[in-house]
């Protein structure tokens, strides 16, 4: 693969302060959610807390969030534009997407009590079901003003990723962590010890509703005075929405949040079925977060660096190069998180009790997290993955596509929940969502090799297959190993489960490396000799 040493420095660089700045973010965010399962286990308090968090959580998420639509589609709009247009757009982006999520949030306040019966259904069929209830209504309504935030989040960082600002919009989660992990401090500080008793189950999930909504404030603080420093903006009202370059974005940023709202209609899906099962949604937030966590930080390198690249090549003059990075790309994806998806297959349970067996989080549900751990491990490669075909869509100044895609993978994804769910609990409704992934990826792959005149299938399929292989035998190793290891150290004692957990997941990833390396992939290669290169200087 050649490359200008210029470009590759240049997304070296990037992936480089992403990487930092995500995993610090990413540290602690792991560090809140045990903050969170050491005070509530597996209790009402933290199952309200996951049904109340779907909607302003999603809209965090799709909308505030790093690689978002609102993210993607202001990146891919003033990539293009005059350092002087770029004030006024943001400014009138902002006026007319604030205005809308304004109504939205009075909507959630207003209509928590229904919101709450339309998410989890199966609430109201147990006395335990009616308490977790009535604490997710409150919390929904605290949790209403995410709506507006997350919108003014998305747009600020859209803008100063396209002012070539990274570090602040990657490390930016850090202020919502520090703000939840602060409250529950103050909380245990004035309960004590009763602080797992089930009387402070309100209090509790009101301290963590209150604690997410003060992080979600301070992600948007931060971004204001970067933003007003580099011309991207103030706290102005703007109203020409005539203006082109509120239609190229909105063009973009419509099909997109409409596309990632229909994934938003499959975690409804999954937590419809989730609300008959005891504890499924707890299980599969912990879990999630345990995923989440590389995948964020890998993800992020990924797709941070190559959106703008992706835009910038939507010319078919420059589709044999478009394809290039579309390889690179899905490459890097699959040398990052198939090894990492068969390594936390095999070490679910170590992982899960090191990471959150403490106080209330005890060893049965340890057991209960990581099967749906190991469900969630599965499908690292095809959630990452299907991203990355998503954004050269974007780049492409195609939204429509994926949003199609998407309405198909609505009923898809109810049919697998129907059908796994009964077959393997809350670790099928995983799976669900992990086959609906690997069916958009494979449809995506296939609208893309129409569109572009063709796909190098062949060239693409070696070291992808020589990839699922390596992994494949690093996940049996590292299974073997751990249980040799269970046998000799017992399972009790923190520093023994860290053994069995560290011991072969380092194992795994040094077989790996070397089986990668023997691979002799040009994106390894490139890579670490840049990486060389800037720890040489």
């Amino acid at each position: 693969m050649s490359e200008s040493p210029q470009v590759t420095r240049s997304l070296v660089g990037i992936a480089t302060i992403v990487a930092i700045a995500t995993l610090i973010s990413k540290i602690f965010g792991l560090v809140r959610q045990q903050a969170m399962a050491a005070a509530f286990g597996v209790g009402p308090a933290i199952d309200a807390y996951n049904y109340a968090y779907v909607i302003p959580g999603f809209l965090l998420i799709l909308l505030g969030g790093i690689n978002g639509p609102f993210h993607s589609a202001i990146v891919s709009a003033l990539a293009k534009r005059k350092r002087e247009e770029i004030e006024p757009l943001v400014e009138t982006i902002t006026t007319l997407v604030g205005t809308i999520l304004l109504f939205v949030t009075v909507g959630l306040i207003i209509f928590a009590t229904p919101m709450i019966d339309l998410v989890a259904p199966g609430l109201s069929q147990t006395p335990e079901g009616i308490e977790i209830r009535a604490i997710a209504i409150q919390q929904l309504k605290i949790m209403a003003p995410m709506a507006l935030l997350s919108g003014l989040i998305g747009i600020g960082f859209g803008s100063l990723n396209a002012a070539d600002m990274y570090w602040l919009p990657s490390i930016s989660p850090l202020f919502s962590s520090l703000a939840l992990i602060g409250s529950l401090i103050a909380l245990a500080l004035y309960l004590g010890e009763s602080i797992t008793q089930p009387e402070y189950a309100l209090l509790g999930g009101l301290v963590l509703a209150g604690g997410t909504l003060s992080g979600a404030i301070l992600q948007w603080i931060v971004q204001l005075p970067a933003m007003w420093r580099s011309g991207l903006g103030k706290l102005r009202l703007r109203f020409n929405f005539r203006q082109s370059g509120v239609r190229d974005v909105m063009k973009v940023m419509i099909p997109a949040t409409l596309s990632s709202g229909m994934l938003q209609i499959n975690v409804y899906t999954d937590l419809f079925f989730a609300s008959y099962i005891p504890q499924a949604a707890a299980a599969m937030a912990y879990s999630g977060l345990m995923v989440q966590t590389p995948l964020g930080i890998i993800s992020n390198m990924i797709l941070v660096p190559f959106l703008p690249l992706f835009s910038r090549l939507r010319d078919p003059s420059d589709w044999p190069e478009l394809k290039d990075r579309i390889r690179q790309a899905l490459t890097l994806t699959a040398i990052t998180m198939l090894p990492l998806s068969a390594l936390m297959v095999a070490l679910a349970l170590p992982s899960v009790r090191v990471v959150y067996e403490r106080y209330a989080f005890d060893l049965a549900a340890s057991k209960f997290v990581a099967l749906v751990l190991m469900a969630y491990g599965s499908g690292m490669f095809v959630y990452l993955g299907r991203d990355v075909l998503v954004r050269v869509f974007y780049g492409l100044g195609d939204g429509q596509t994926p949003f199609r895609v998407s309405i198909f993978n609505i009923f898809l994804n109810a049919l697998l929940d129907y059908i796994l769910v009964n077959a393997f609990g809350a670790p099928g409704l995983v799976l669900a969502t992990v086959g609906v992934n690997l069916i958009s990826m494979v449809m995506m792959l296939w609208l893309l090799h129409l569109r572009l005149g063709g796909l190098p299938w062949k060239e693409w399929s070696r070291p992808f297959l020589g990839l699922v292989a390596g992994s494949i035998v690093v996940g049996l190793l590292a299974w073997v190993i751990r249980l040799g290891l269970e046998e000799w150290l017992g399972s009790r004692g923190f520093f023994a489960i860290l053994l069995e957990l560290s011991i072969p997941g380092f194992i795994g990833l040094g077989v790996f490396a070397v089986w990668v390396s023997r691979m002799k992939l040009p994106e390894v290669d490139l890579l670490v000799s840049r990486v060389k290169k800037r720890f040489q200087k």
